[in-house]
């Protein structure tokens, strides 16, 4: 079964439906008049850091404690540096104002607390501004190795440190941008793979091997034991595949891609719009 992906709505996606970064508030993004998120704004939310008890962060803690030895030898060299860069803890559920003031100087990129999953149209116009929804809620120590939605371990932990990355924050922002103005049904499908393959479940070949990029891979253990263990074909990436390759939001992928750098995907991103763009509404 797939870990929670984040605030957008995969399911929704897979049957298809640089601005100036604003400045932030304490609650890690601009208010939604000052960033143009009309859809966004009814999602918005804001973190209630000191409600979280001394149970929840043991939860925290437990969970860092089972991915980290996993991700210092698996996970790509930027998650690595982000995780420090942006100031998470091992023992403490992130604080997004603190994240926020350490992400926001590197890539203009905040977290920005949300309810819950997001329509389409308004996870697209967050992602086009550099605010990444998250959410706030923490899975409890039931539910250690599998929540069905995002919590703010898979959203914080699996996602956020490679924001601190500069390439991959362009390619972000550069996805939700096209992904905003597209309005045929088959080009957010695409949209929707192109995402699943490389900010969710991504690969990269760094020193002769393959590490781990992608939240639903480095948040998860059973996701990426199965890719440790040789489980699915790692194929090169390639941007006709991936528009083309569905998946399965509640099974293992046979197929996955691996990225030679960054800036491939961020190239893929430019080129998905040249290709998609006479659907787009200019």
């Amino acid at each position: 079964m797939r870990e929670g992906s984040m605030g957008l709505d995969m399911a929704a996606v897979a049957e298809g439906p640089r601005p100036e970064s604003p400045e932030a508030d304490s609650f890690g993004g601009a208010s939604a008049d000052a960033a143009g998120l009309r859809a966004a704004a009814p999602y918005l939310i804001q973190q209630d850091w000191p409600a979280y008890t001394p149970a929840q962060h043991a939860v925290w803690k437990e969970l860092v404690g089972r991915r980290m030895p996993e991700l210092e030898r698996h996970a790509c060299a930027e998650y690595l540096d982000g995780f420090e860069l942006i100031g998470l803890r091992a023992d403490t559920i992130p604080d997004l104002a603190a994240v926020n003031r350490r992400l926001g100087p590197r890539t203009g990129w905040s977290a920005r607390a949300v309810s819950g999953y997001l329509p389409a149209p308004a996870f697209f116009q967050m992602i086009a501004t550099r605010q990444f929804p998250t959410t706030t809620w923490l899975r409890d120590s039931e539910s250690l190795e599998y929540t069905p939605e995002p919590d703010i371990f898979h959203d914080v932990f699996g996602h956020v440190p490679m924001h601190a990355h500069a390439i991959f924050a362009d390619f972000l922002q550069q996805y939700g941008k096209v992904s905003a103005r597209l309005t045929r049904e088959e080009d957010l499908v695409k949209m929707g793979r192109l995402f699943w393959f490389t900010v969710e479940f991504g690969h990269i070949r760094q020193n002769g091997e393959i590490k781990l990029y992608g939240s639903g891979l480095i948040s998860s253990h059973g996701e990426a034991r199965y890719v440790v263990e040789g489980g699915p074909e790692i194929r090169p990436f390639d941007l006709d595949a991936v528009l083309e390759q569905d998946f399965s939001i509640s099974e293992m992928q046979p197929v996955l891609f691996a990225v030679e750098s960054f800036e491939q995907i961020y190239e893929a991103a430019k080129e998905a719009e040249r290709r998609l763009g006479c659907s787009a509404a200019r």
